[in-house]
Parts: C-alpha cells; structure tokens; sequence
C-alpha cells in the first residue's frame, strides 16, 4: 500500500530525475559531435539528416545516461530531504532508512527493467540505422570518412592518402595510392592534385588525378631479373568499387555488429562460435592430409629403410640418388610451403572467429551490466545523499560525477581486459558492478547508523584527539 511518506519521496525523486536524465543525454550526445564536428560542419548535409543523426545517436546514449541520472537524482534527492531536516523527522518517528528508500528502489527497478528493454530491442535497430546513415554520408560525401594525411585502407586492395583536402571535399591535393597485387611490390600512383567524385548511379567513386605518375614492378620471384615501369600521365582516372566501403557483411545484412543483435540473437550467434573448434580441427585435418600422407604411417613402422644403412649413413643426402635429388628437394619445399600457407590461412581466421567470440560475449554481458548498473548507482547514491545532507547542484554533482567516472572507467578497463584476453568476459564486464557494490553497502551501512563519514567536523575532533595524545606521549617520554 502506497503511503503519504511514498509520494512524497517520489515527487522529491521525479524533478531532479528528468533534469539529470536531460543533462546526461545532452552531454552524452554533445560528446559524440565533438569527436566529429570537423567531419559534419561544410560537408552540405540538409537539415533532416543532421535531425536524423542527433536523434539516433540520443537514443544510444539513454542506457548510459539512465544510471548517471538515476545516481545523481538519489543524491540530490536524499541530500535535500536531510538538508530540510525532513530525514530527521522520518528517522525520529522510528521509520528506519531502508523504509523510506523502499520506493525509489522500486522505480530504481523498474528503470533498470527499462533500461534492459531499451539496450535489447531499440539499440540494435538504432545501431543498424546509425550505420545506414553514416554509410549514406559516406556515398554522399565520402571525404567525410578519409582524413587527412592519414592512411585510408577501408577500399579492399588499395591504400590511399590525401596530403590536403580543400572545403568543399571534391578538390583535393598530394593524392598517394598503393594498390596492393600479387606481384613484387605493390603498385603507387602519386598525384599533385585530383577531383573526388561519385558516379551517378553512387555504385562507385572516382579519382581523377592530375600530374602524376605511376610505378610498377614485376618479373618472376626469387630473382633480380624484374622489370620497373614509371608511367606520367597529365590526367588519369581512378575507379573504386563503393562496397568496400561497407562494413563486416553477415548474411543478407549489409552492416554488421555485435551491438546490432538482442540476446537471443547474441545466443545463437555465440553457441555457433563455441562449436569453432571441432570445426577447425576437422578442416585442418582436412587441408593438412594430402600434403602430409606420410603422417598416417606414423604408427605403422613407415620407415622401410633398413637400420644397417640407417647406421651407414651419415646424411640424408647419401640416401637419396643423385638424379632424384633435385626433384625431390623441390616436391619437399612445394610441400611445405603449401602447408605453411594453409596453417597461416587456418591460424589468422581461427584467430578472428575467437575475437568475433568474445566481442559478441562482451555485448552480450553489456545488456545486463547497464542495467544492473541502475540499481548499483542507486544503492551508491541513496546513503550517500544521506549522509552529506546537502541538496542543490554542488555538492551532488560532485559526487555523482566521482562515482560515475570510477564506474566508467571500470567499465572500460574491464572491457579492455577481456579483448585482451586477459580476464574472461564474465568478470571484466562485470568489474565496476563487482567493485560498486561493496562501496555501497558500506556507505548504506553508515548511513543507518547516522555516520559522520562526511563532517569536516568530526574528522577536525579526531585529529585534535589525535594531537593532544602524541603531546602528553611526549610529555611522558621526556618526564621519564
């Protein structure tokens, strides 16, 4: 049943909630302007796709913004009724502090239950949208995604730099391609200056150099007999398959990311990566066999040579023919190069299927943290407000800010150590709530018991204490 004491706490909670909650969007998605206001700003997009943009980067910004809204309201909320001595009053008709917080946990809950909807269902199509624009920026502008004097590799098989752009992103200048091939080196095209443009039918973007040159280089390997090409051209144009500007393609999606998958897509994804090491086992097998036959004949007594030449021999070159010798050295080191590549091969996709693996084990554990985090926060800042008996802005913020920043950065080293290998993903994803909670607790525990944890005074008596005590220890030492 709903009292009076219920309702009042509640409306106390509401007004600082909404404008925290709008604070910390704000700030969340000015953040994301700012990494690329250079990128936005004179590119000539219109007005409805800059709305666009903010919206759908607003809406990735709501988990984050729920648990640093939902910590500073607490403290705010808190700090206001004791600074009004109105938890005096509730504490002295015997209401004990678990009581009167009953009702913010219950919307506390109920926000981290909300929040978990809103990471699951509106954050993977938000993400997929967010990519489909930033893809159609792209196309439209694609200067917006290569920078200057930075190395631009996201074209499949080229490398390109731009030494200057100028304002309007079509005329650029010291334009350098490294078209990478199967010859001996990979070919270089420089130029002075070039226009940047998309085809009509946007399925390509073109170059057209000016003032330039082209080096090429090619002849058989393993040898110095190769031939240079240098070819100067006072124009040259520069075609470039728009799809590779894509990103990572899955099935029939054209983006593709672990943030853009709820949990149950994020479960069937990871038990299809768990099953990788029986799949790679058998390829393995597979690829190695016909060039190892020999491995078979391993427990069989495969070697057929007799001992007392064994014995005879002092190198395997007195064992094989003179005639045979080439030809068999030659069929051994082809053998073995093949194996090598089909290991590399095997290795580098093995190795990104496990990083694919915990990338979407981290996603999957994010769903939970953020919201789990709602009600850590919570617990944190509850006691906290309590305890400092200080309403307003300053002081709350201050502390909403230490917290949060402690729980952010947590949150990230946690995250770090899991890509890195170095902690499994249950346990770095949920470091900072593993880390919180005790803080919590202790601080809930203080504030039960009317702690002073926060006088200056009290800390200020302590010391005079702790001074009048080392004088007289002296006073004694000196007596004696």
């Amino acid at each position: 049943m709903i009292k009076k004491l219920d309702i009042l706490i509640i409306r106390s909670f509401i007004g600082p909630f909404i404008a925290a909650f709008a604070i910390s969007l704000f700030v969340l998605t000015m953040q994301f302007f700012w990494l690329y206001i250079d990128d936005l700003v004179g590119k000539g997009l219109d007005l409805f796709t800059i709305l666009k943009l903010l919206g759908l980067v607003t809406l990735i910004g709501v988990p984050t913004a729920l648990p640093l809204a939902l910590l500073f309201s607490s403290i705010m909320t808190f700090g206001n009724l004791g600074e009004s001595f109105e938890l005096v009053a509730i504490k002295a008709s015997g209401i004990p502090l678990l009581r009167f917080m009953r009702p913010l946990l219950i919307v506390s809950v109920f926000i981290s239950g909300l929040a978990f909807v809103f990471s699951n269902n509106v954050i993977p199509v938000t993400q997929k949208k967010l990519s489909a624009l930033k893809y159609d920026i792209i196309v439209a502008k694609p200067a917006f995604d290569i920078k200057e004097g930075v190395f631009y590799d996201k074209i499949e098989g080229y490398i390109i730099k731009l030494g200057r752009k100028e304002k309007n992103d079509s005329i650029i200048h010291d334009i350098v391609i490294f078209e990478r091939n199967r010859a001996l080196q990979d070919y270089v095209m420089i130029a002075r200056s070039g226009v940047m443009r998309i085809t009509k039918d946007k399925r390509f973007l073109e170059f057209v150099l000016k003032d330039g040159w082209r080096y090429e280089e090619g002849g058989p390997r393993n040898t110095t007999n190769t031939q240079f090409t240098r070819m100067g051209f006072r124009e040259y144009k520069k075609v470039f398959d728009l799809k590779s500007f894509q990103l990572t393609k899955s099935g029939d999606n054209a983006f593709y990311d672990p943030k853009m998958l709820s949990v149950r897509q994020l479960n069937g994804t990871i038990d299809s990566l768990e099953s990788m090491d029986t799949f790679y086992l058998k390829k393995s097998q597979n690829e190695y066999m016909p060039y190892a036959r020999f491995a078979k004949y391993v427990d069989t007594g495969w070697v057929s040579i007799p001992p007392s030449s064994l014995k005879k021999a002092s190198t395997l070159d007195s064992l094989i023919p003179d005639s045979l010798r080439r030809n068999i050295y030659n069929s051994a080191m082809n053998q073995i190069s093949t194996l090598r590549s089909n290991a590399s091969v095997l290795a580098s996709d093995y190795t990104d299927k496990h990083k694919s693996l915990r990338l979407h084990e981290i996603e999957w554990h994010r769903k939970f943290t953020l919201s789990a985090a709602c009600l850590v926060l919570f617990l944190i800042g509850a006691p906290l407000g309590s305890i400092i008996r200080k309403g307003g802005l300053g002081t709350p913020l201050v502390f909403a800010i230490i917290f949060f920043v402690i729980f952010h950065l947590f949150n990230t080293f946690g995250e770090k150590f899991v890509k890195s290998e170095e902690l499994t993903p249950f346990s770095g994803m949920w470091l900072s709530t593993f880390i919180l909670i005790p803080i919590g607790c202790f601080l809930t525990y203080k504030a039960m018991r009317d702690s002073q944890l926060f006088n200056q005074e009290s800390y200020y008596r302590a010391f005079r204490k702790l001074r009048s005590f080392l004088a007289n220890f002296r006073f004694r030492k000196k007596s004696n």
